[in-house]
């Protein structure tokens, strides 16, 4: 069997978890090829990143008129598939703009369902519900390989309708959410009939790179990473430094991570004099990432929304406790031993948490970071969740 993955810009800085995934399956000994409709490759600086750049076929590399070309052939080798599936894109891009859009991924699942025959591709696996899995669908339409696709969230379930999410379902051969929250929001959009295909694969993390913990630091050093955007509640984490700083004047926060919110959060900063209390990184690479976590007593996450991130288990791997909101999977990762659940949104319970996480002992935050540790790597070893997928695969092939 050869299985090939699809994602839309691939790889990413962000996307690291997809990237574990792939080469636990090539661990196991199976030949996994990679798909991407476009690199991200101005924006990439980690050496791992741009090896798998290399390691990636870009389809929309080969040029437009050369895609086009392709993509016809098939057509009209597959009149009654290409129909089909026209007719699939027209439904599922609905009027106006997304329309037009969906015959553009028409011409791509095409161009991708002969790459598939090429190459020998017996299963097709997507990351994200959002256009990747578009096309995989409309190839598989088109006489291209049976697909899967995992859905992460939250950008999928802000537009299920708009997604088609529920026809993707039905579709695919079985779908993959990274927590129990996410299958949930399947099942809204499902047909009942189809709830049995939705399965729970968790991101993984490699313990090796995550060796013994070092020992926590002296004071409260406070680390938050993500991307600068919206989902991320970064804004509010600085309203409840604010709120914290007169109880706790020792109090640090390192910000790791660059996006559209900087220049706000960077002038918010200033607004409150946070300035010697909040520290901004920009982008860093994961051994450097790494390092702020192993200098922090605590991983902070006061995003809005989510899906199951990967900074959380990476958090937990390194034995540190975390605050985050009680939103989406984190209930699922996070618990009362190993650290604190707030409110979304709420930054005055933020401050609250960050006020007892001062005041908790420090032999007992490292019992919470142990805790921690241990229940991550229990639950989101990436080898042990590439067997689970690959399970899947391999059930729905029997």
């Amino acid at each position: 069997m050869r299985i090939a993955y699809l994602v839309n810009t691939y790889p990413r800085a962000s996307h690291t978890f997809i990237r574990r995934e792939i080469q636990a399956l090539e661990r196991m000994g199976r030949a996994v090829h990679r798909f991407a409709m476009r690199s991200d490759r101005a924006a990439l600086n980690d050496a791992a990143d741009l090896e798998e750049d290399r390691r990636t076929e870009h389809l929309l590399e080969r040029g437009k008129l050369q895609l086009v070309a392709s993509a016809l052939g098939w057509l009209a080798r597959h009149p009654a598939q290409a129909a089909a599936a026209l007719r699939l894109a027209l439904r599922c891009g609905g009027r106006g703009n997304a329309r037009a859009l969906h015959l553009v991924y028409l011409l791509e699942a095409a161009h991708l369902a002969r790459r598939c025959r090429d190459l020998g591709v017996t299963h097709l696996h997507a990351h994200f519900g959002t256009n990747s899995a578009t096309v995989a669908m409309l190839a598989s339409v088109m006489g291209g390989p049976r697909y899967s696709f995992t859905v992460h969230g939250p950008e999928e379930f802000d537009a299920p309708a708009a997604l088609s999410l529920g026809d993707k379902v039905a579709r695919a051969v079985f779908v993959v959410a990274v927590s129990s929250f996410g299958r949930s929001q399947l099942c809204r959009w499902a047909d009942v009939a189809d709830w049995a295909k939705l399965h729970v694969v968790h991101c993984g993390i490699e313990p090796a790179r995550f060796p013994a913990p070092d020992p926590l630091p002296h004071g409260v050093q406070l680390v938050a990473i993500g991307r600068m955007a919206e989902q991320k509640g970064l804004p509010l984490l600085v309203e409840a430094m604010a709120l914290a700083a007169p109880a706790l004047p020792g109090v640090r926060l390192a910000l790791v991570g660059d996006g559209p919110l900087c220049p706000m959060i960077e002038a918010r900063i200033a607004a409150l004099g946070l300035q010697d209390r909040i520290r901004l990184t920009g982008w860093l690479d994961e051994a450097a990432v790494r390092a702020e976590l192993s200098a922090a007593t605590a991983l902070v996450l006061p995003s809005f929304a989510e899906g199951l991130p990967m900074v959380v288990m990476e958090a937990m791997a390194a034995g540190r406790p975390v605050i985050a909101t009680a939103i989406a999977g984190l209930p699922e990762l996070v618990t009362r031993d190993t650290g604190w659940l707030v409110p979304a949104g709420d930054a005055q319970a933020l401050a609250d948490a960050i006020i007892a996480l001062a005041a908790m002992p420090r032999d007992r935050l490292a019992e919470m970071g142990a805790a921690g540790r241990a229940r991550v790597l229990a639950r989101h070893d990436a080898d042990t969740e590439a067997r689970r997928l690959f399970s899947l695969i391999e059930a729905a092939h029997d």
